[in-house]
């Protein structure tokens, strides 16, 4: 079975690797995608570590589990990467990732901002132009 991310590598080739790891990507895609398989398993401290610390939502951590365990995903599409490279200290991801929910599809089409902190990929927000 491929990775929840849509790599054609296995889970345990692919995202477990930084969900061990606390999230050293080597860059923000990695970090990104690592971040969706976190939502599938429903892995709060992962979404936790890897969010900024200066947007870190510590007290939507029980919310954001229960809400990720109440949908099913279907899959992510990366759409678009700037920057977000190993040299780089800032990078969008742009997405779609799409999941059932009381019974209908939904997609959350998202660009995503990430930026460096203590020289890991740390996911900081929605990207405002």
């Amino acid at each position: 079975m491929n990775c929840y991310c849509g790599n054609n590598k296995t889970y345990k080739a692919c995202c477990e690797v930084f969900h061990l790891n606390n999230g050293k990507t080597e860059t923000a895609q990695q970090l990104m995608r690592s971040r969706y398989s976190a939502f599938v398993l429903a892995n709060g401290d992962y979404l936790m570590h890897t969010h900024h610390s200066s947007t870190r939502p510590t007290s939507e951590k029980k919310a954001i589990v229960k809400w990720a365990k109440s949908v099913e995903w279907i899959k992510l599409k990366v759409l678009e990467t700037t920057n977000g490279l190993e040299k780089d200290e800032e990078g969008t991801v742009t997405f779609d990732a799409s999941f059932y929910e009381n019974g209908s599809v939904a997609i959350i089409h998202e660009k995503s901002a990430f930026v460096r902190e203590d020289e890991n990929w740390k996911y900081l927000g929605l990207f405002e132009d």
